[in-house]
């Protein structure tokens, strides 16, 4: 990296820890920093907590897993997304262009409406993964794996996907489950616990670290297949090892917040007109941007509307569709 790179990475890793901090004093009980800093580490075997049992458990058993995972899924999807726009030659492309989202949702509103929502992160991490083995099996089966005959297998599982859980939605759902479905469709981090927190986080540091070291990699990518194996690149068994690496990252995220849309696909964007189109310095501030972003995003849809809250997909899609469209007029008039 560059050091401006490097700079970058330092403001935005300090305000991603400032934004945690802050983000978790919010709420209808508010509570000073300080306060909840000595709370988090009283929880640690570091002193003792300044607040009641009440406001303590506030702290420490909802907010914060719900922070950092918050945290962890918006920095996963805009690492993904910026993957998947380099390995597809698609701008349009999000972590859930290979109909993972629509495999996942499957999954998990089957064990929601059969009443076994314990099970919902395995559901749904299943039916992602599902839907990875039909879509790179039908692009494999039309020939040769490239990036036009994956997204069109993608598009035609995400079809199915989503026929069958509409389906098992009209044919199942009674009362309240409609509800339990309809906020884990429009993603929700309402039930983040320190379950999801070991799962979110596990998945960033087992696979998403490791996919911003493949940098080099992408940017061979940029200049198509055959520069990039003139490069010393395995094409195929890069493209396969990392639409599956990226598949089970998505899955993993997918699981425990539900779809959350127009993060990986507007988020790498945005980083690419401050940054360039430098992979090794666009994916990992991608994630801390994403990380930024969505512990806002989620901070807003549970206070806006307090005593109520929104599904933080709702607030995603209200600020990412109008900004997604500046992004790409901007880029036309450059252009």
């Amino acid at each position: 990296m560059s050091a401006r790179a490097v700079v970058a990475a330092v403001v935005l890793g300090a305000l991603l820890l400032a934004s945690i901090a802050v983000a978790t004093t919010i709420g209808s009980s508010g509570l000073a920093i300080g306060e909840v800093a000595r709370s988090v580490l009283a929880h640690l075997g570091i002193g003792r907590s300044p607040l009641g049992a009440l406001d303590d458990g506030i702290v420490w058993q909802l907010r914060l897993p719900r922070v950092l995972t918050a945290a962890a899924v918006g920095a996963g999807l805009a690492l993904v997304g910026a993957i998947m726009q380099a390995l597809t030659a698609n701008q349009l492309a999000d972590p859930y262009l290979l109909g993972l989202s629509s495999g996942a949702s499957f999954g998990a509103v089957s064990v929601l409406l059969l009443g076994v929502s314990l099970l919902l992160p395995l559901a749904a991490f299943l039916g992602a993964l599902a839907a990875l083995a039909i879509t790179l099996g039908l692009a494999g089966a039309l020939g040769r794996l490239t990036p036009s005959r994956t997204v069109l297998a993608g598009v035609a599982v995400s079809a199915l996907g989503s026929a069958l859980t509409s389906f098992v939605v009209f044919w199942t759902a009674r009362g309240d489950a409609y509800q339990d479905v309809l906020n884990w469709l429009l993603g929700s981090l309402a039930g983040a616990r320190w379950p999801q927190v070991a799962i979110a986080v596990g998945g960033i540091v087992v696979i998403g670290i490791p996919l911003m070291t493949t940098g080099r990699v992408l940017d061979a990518f940029a200049f198509g297949d055959r520069m990039a194996a003139s490069l010393g690149v395995n094409v195929t068994g890069a493209r396969w090892g990392l639409l599956g690496s990226t598949a089970v990252l998505t899955g993993v995220l997918v699981s425990v917040s539900g779809s959350i849309g127009f993060v990986g696909l507007v988020l790498p964007h945005a980083v690419r007109l401050i940054a360039g189109p430098r992979h090794r310095v666009l994916l990992p501030l991608s994630a801390l941007v994403g990380a930024i972003y969505l512990v806002w995003a989620d901070t807003a849809a549970r206070t806006v509307l307090a005593p109520r809250e929104l599904p933080v997909g709702i607030v995603t899609a209200l600020i990412g569709a109008p900004v997604f469209a500046i992004l790409l007029a901007r880029r036309k008039a450059q252009s």
